[in-house]
Parts: structure tokens; C-alpha cells; sequence
């Protein structure tokens, strides 16, 4: 696991409902990661995507973003067509399932209770977000699934939402980078039919290009 100052504190109390919900499932579910989701990928990757929060019994459970749930099935399915990772993606941390110049984090990086963080715990995590873009020195591209982790993005660049407000396949220009924006990879976004497969990969793909990969 990194160090903060991008990665959070594997006992992280900035937020107060967080870490309570966090320490309710450690009793609940025992064998559950139950603790700040680290990043995934290698730093220098050249595209980063930023999801929402960490899944209950996803993320959360696995200690990897988008593994063990239908929007990692959805993610690593795509990267994989695309050519952006390869081995096996098997629902677990310790597959052989590994990023080709992408990197894969979190807007908040504990889960939240139903789901939901709260604005005060979105804006909390900005600073790991923020640190984590400054780091990453071949970093070219970005993409945000949902509104929510379009807007942590672009107020980790100081820029208001309704300057470049969320648009699904919309690609922004922040400073040297791309922001690409997509529908959440959720089933709930794919069993309403919001997002198809077939959108996602092509926003994936408009990613892909954006960040010379």
C-alpha cells in the first residue's frame, strides 16, 4: 500500500461518518478489507480514472477499486478490449489482473453508508485527489464516471461546475490535460439503460486517445 500523501491513513478519522460506518463493518463483516481503498495502478500511468466511492461489498470488501462488483466487471472488461491491462480479472485483489498506463482511484476514498457520501466528506478527500494528480508526472488524460467524480476533478483544478458542467462522452481541457467524462459503469446506470456497454467503451476509448495510449 502508498503512503500518504495521496493515499489516506489506513485509519483515517477525517471523516467522523465514514469511520464509524467503517468500524460497524469491521464487526460485521471481519474478513472485509473495512479501510481506505488505496489506488490502483502503476504512478506514471497516463490516463487516471476516478470513480465515485468504494463499494460495500465491492471495493470495500477487496481492497482494490471497482473489484469484486458489476462496475469492475463493466471497468476491467473494457480496459481489457481496449488494451489497457491485461491477465485475468477475477474479482479479487490478488489475480493476475494488472494496468497498462492506467491508474484507477476513488473521489472518496472510504465507503459511505447506502452509497452516498456527503458533500463535507467529498470535498475532505479533494486533498488525496489532488496530491495523487500532482504526482503522477505522465499524466495526460482523465475520466471521471459520474457527476460526482467529474466535479471532485475539476475542484481539485479550482474550476466552478458550471464552467464545464458534466456531459456524458464530453472531453474538457484543463491546463495539459484531457477530462473525459462518463455515465458510473453501475449496474443501475446499465440496467436503466443511461449507459449502455457500447457508450461506455467509447467514452473509454475517447479516453484512451486523449491520453496517447
Amino acid at each position: 500500500m502508498e503512503n500518504s500523501p495521496h493515499q489516506p491513513p489506513q485509519d483515517c478519522s477525517l471523516c467522523p461518518r465514514l469511520a464509524k460506518f467503517r468500524f460497524e463493518n469491521r464487526e460485521t463483516y471481519p474478513d472485509f478489507y473495512n479501510r481506505p481503498v488505496p489506488s490502483f495502478g502503476p504512478i506514471n500511468a497516463a490516463l487516471l480514472i476516478v470513480g465515485l466511492a468504494p463499494g460495500l461489498k465491492g471495493a470495500n470488501q477487496t481492497g482494490r477499486p471497482f473489484t469484486g462488483d458489476y462496475a469492475g466487471d463493466l471497468l476491467y472488461s473494457t480496459l481489457i478490449r481496449l488494451g489497457l491491462a491485461r491477465g485475468k480479472y477475477d474479482r479479487r485483489a490478488d489475480d493476475s489482473f494488472e494496468l497498462q498506463g492506467v491508474r484507477v482511484t476513488n473521489a472518496v476514498r472510504c465507503v459511505p453508508p447506502k452509497n452516498k457520501p456527503l458533500p463535507i466528506e467529498i470535498k475532505t478527500c479533494f486533498r488525496f485527489l489532488e496530491s495523487e494528480i500532482s504526482t503522477m508526472v505522465e499524466l495526460r488524460a482523465i475520466l471521471s464516471l459520474g457527476q460526482i467524480a467529474h466535479n471532485a476533478v475539476s475542484a481539485t483544478f479550482g474550476i466552478r461546475r458550471k464552467d464545464y458542467p458534466f456531459a456524458h462522452g464530453a472531453i474538457t481541457k484543463i491546463n495539459n490535460l484531457n477530462l473525459v467524462s462518463s455515465y458510473h459503469c453501475s449496474r443501475y446506470n446499465t440496467n436503466t439503460r443511461v449507459l449502455t456497454p457500447v457508450m461506455f467503451e467509447a467514452a473509454m476509448q475517447k479516453a484512451k486517445v486523449a491520453a496517447g495510449l
